[in-house]
């Protein structure tokens, strides 16, 4: 179903500004093919949301009086016409996009940098930009405007000051500071969920990894922690975090670092003084759940929650994204299940691309896992790569049913199945209403 006046086009000159179309139509791509937006997958870009142009890359359009999707490679300005640029949003958090953006990649030069890629449009009845997105989740904690960096500065300073020997202080407050880390400043502003990295060394080598990237690639997001830190500094952070701060979560499994089960000993140390010295706050492990075995000894440590990191429900595409090292889709499969029959509330951090995650096959797959492993969560994270970069490695032809339907058809299998973007609290877990709990206008 579309909107009554489709959005117009949004395009960006070799400068970067940034124009909508007086004709042509907002398309976008489900896979590699192009597509309408429907309306109901189209809403107001989300605040804190940011607009970015697809360099050397034409956009594609809908023409409504020719009915047919069209290639833009210039437009006229005066007696010339100038070459454009394709534009896409990235969205902030809490928000699943349903559509790629429409461009012909085919003429794109260099290799994206890792962003979520969201189709955007001008809408002239609303009188601002949209994207082809849902929300899964209100917690509102993540948005940007909550993260003024002049107060961070001296709570970093004198947090460091305390603290001058830990490591992983030093290696936090980097992130804070450098990489802009929302999770990272948490720790310095003592509030809600704040990182633990623990391992430099990863046995998943994934296409889109933020932390260790081919020189040949497009760079990495963030350097890698290059050491394990003991115990002793995990807690000396975590613990008064978990007594002092507002909902509190404490998280091993961060972006700056490889996978925390290669250093599961450590970890379960830190974990199991962390319950000793406060029955407060959260303690959550994230992971590819590839050492069944850790994972059970992970849980028996302490663990809250647990959250295992997949792009696809099946194996093919999963091997092709995270090309695991000794260990097998049947691996995390089995963590999952060996987490939720120790009782905890277990996650699965879904990376999505539209045109895989959508399609009848994956959808059938994913329900079956749902069943399988009594997953409470699944999060709809955007999988941040360049979208043509990896509708190739994962070999896609054609287009899936639509996100929003996807979405839809989890829920109608599975009514108690959450919906979610970021780790919840041990008080909030199961809140009411969950069969409610989605869609969110």
């Amino acid at each position: 179903m579309r909107t009554k006046s489709l959005p117009k086009l949004l395009y960006a000159d070799a400068t970067g500004n940034i124009y909508d179309h007086p004709e042509l139509c907002m398309a976008g791509m489900n896979g590699p093919e192009a597509v309408l937006p429907e309306s109901v997958e189209l809403i107001p870009l989300p605040e804190g949301s940011r607009i970015f142009t697809i360099p050397d890359t034409p956009p594609m359009a809908w023409d409504e009086k020719r009915k047919q999707f069209v290639t833009l490679d210039s437009v006229r300005e005066g007696k010339r016409r100038v070459p454009i640029q394709a534009v896409s949003a990235f969205m902030a958090p809490g928000y699943v996009r349903t559509l790629l953006p429409a461009c012909d990649y085919s003429r794109k030069k260099v290799h994206l940098p890792l962003w979520s890629y969201t189709a955007v449009g001008w809408d002239e009845e609303r009188d601002c930009f949209v994207v082809a997105a849902s929300r899964v989740d209100t917690n509102d904690n993540w948005n940007p405007c909550n993260y003024d960096d002049r107060e961070l500065d001296p709570l970093v300073r004198r947090l460091l000051a305390e603290m001058p020997d830990n490591r992983l202080l030093e290696q936090l407050a980097r992130c804070a500071l450098d990489y802009h880390c929302f999770a990272a400043k948490n720790l310095f502003y003592r509030r809600w969920e704040a990182p633990l990295p623990t391992s430099p060394a990863c046995n998943s080598r994934c296409l889109g990894c933020i932390s260790l990237q081919p020189s040949d690639c497009c760079p990495s997001n963030q350097e890698r922690i290059n050491f394990v830190p003991t115990a002793e500094e995990i807690v000396q952070l975590a613990l008064p975090h978990l007594q002092e701060a507002p909902a509190p979560i404490v998280s091993y499994g961060q972006g700056c670092e490889g996978d925390p089960i290669m250093q599961a000993d450590v970890v379960a140390e830190a974990t199991r003084r962390l319950k000793k010295g406060t029955s407060r706050g959260t303690v959550n492990f994230n992971s590819n759940g590839s050492m069944p075995d850790r994972i059970r000894m992970l849980c028996d440590a302490g663990m809250d929650s647990m959250r295992f990191s997949m792009n696809s429900a099946r194996e093919e595409f999963y091997d092709k994204y995270y090309r695991p090292v000794d260990y097998s889709f049947s691996h995390v499969v089995e963590s999952l299940k060996i987490a939720k029959e120790k009782g905890l509330f277990v996650m699965i951090n879904y990376l999505v691309s539209p045109g895989l995650n959508d399609t009848a096959e994956e959808i059938e797959e994913l329900v079956r896992l749902i069943g399988d492993t009594g997953v409470d969560m699944i999060q709809m994270r955007n999988l941040s790569i360049d979208p043509d970069f990896y509708n190739k490695r994962m070999g896609l032809s054609g287009k899936g049913i639509g996100m929003y339907r996807m979405l839809q058809r989890i829920k109608k299998e599975y009514p108690q199945i959450q919906f979610g973007y970021f780790n919840r609290t041990r008080e909030n877990f199961y809140p009411p209403d969950l069969e409610k709990s989605w869609p969110i206008n």
